[in-house]
């Protein structure tokens, strides 16, 4: 694990969020999804202040939001688009508004969790989400001697992987494994709530092996 990593893997181990299942790469950048953003926003407690409309247009939003993490401060702009850095296709509703607070208060909690830079928001641009796991290749770690069989989505992929995951005998094993193209790719395949239960079943295992800790990260 590099330096950088390790930078993020420390600091979402604070939040309680492992890297794994949190966490991928598009042509070297680290992208984590909103949702992981929301839960770290609220178990860090952070509050936002009413935003500040910008720029108000029929097809272009720009906001500014504030954020409050105990006594530090910090604050970001949020933009959309449509047509430029903010896509709709086909009967597709845009929200420009929504959007760019979105963009905003997730740069604003990088920035008070000290990960600005170093990770975007999945809504920082589309092409992150066009390529979350599963939708496009994805850089995964090299991870010697690890296989998974990508097979039809269902109840005996959920508890094969979920086999896996027990089978692991370290903090690193856990989340190479998670982190693996295939097992992306499974996971994207199954349905939401299936994919946060493995999710939560690795985290649980993380934890049984003694994540978080500095020597794990």
């Amino acid at each position: 694990m590099n330096s950088t990593d390790k930078k993020i893997a420390e600091t979402l181990a604070k939040f309680g969020e492992p890297m794994a299942g949190n966490i991928w790469r598009v042509q070297g950048t680290a992208v984590i999804y909103h949702k992981a953003l929301e839960r770290i926003a609220a178990h860090a407690k952070i509050q936002f202040d009413p935003p500040t409309i910008v720029r108000a247009e029929r097809d272009e939003a720009v906001i500014m939001v504030t954020g409050r993490m105990n006594e530090r401060l910090e604050w970001s702009i949020g933009e959309a688009l449509i047509g430029v850095n903010y896509r709709v296709s086909g009967k597709q509703a845009a929200y420009v508004y929504a959007m760019a607070e979105k963009r905003a208060k997730d740069r604003v909690i990088l920035k008070l969790i000290e990960l600005h830079g170093l990770v975007y928001s999945e809504e920082e641009a589309d092409e992150f989400k066009q390529a979350r796991p599963g939708q496009a290749e994805v850089q995964a770690p090299e991870v010697p001697n690890t296989t998974v069989e990508v097979v039809a989505p269902g109840p005996a992929v959920e508890a094969e992987l979920k086999q896996k995951i027990t089978k692991a005998k370290s903090i690193n094993s856990v989340t190479d494994l998670m982190l693996h193209a295939d097992t992306q790719k499974i996971l994207n395949d199954l349905p939401e709530g299936i994919r946060d239960e493995i999710r939560d079943f690795a985290k649980a295992r993380l934890v049984e092996l003694g994540w978080p800790s500095k020597k794990a990260a």
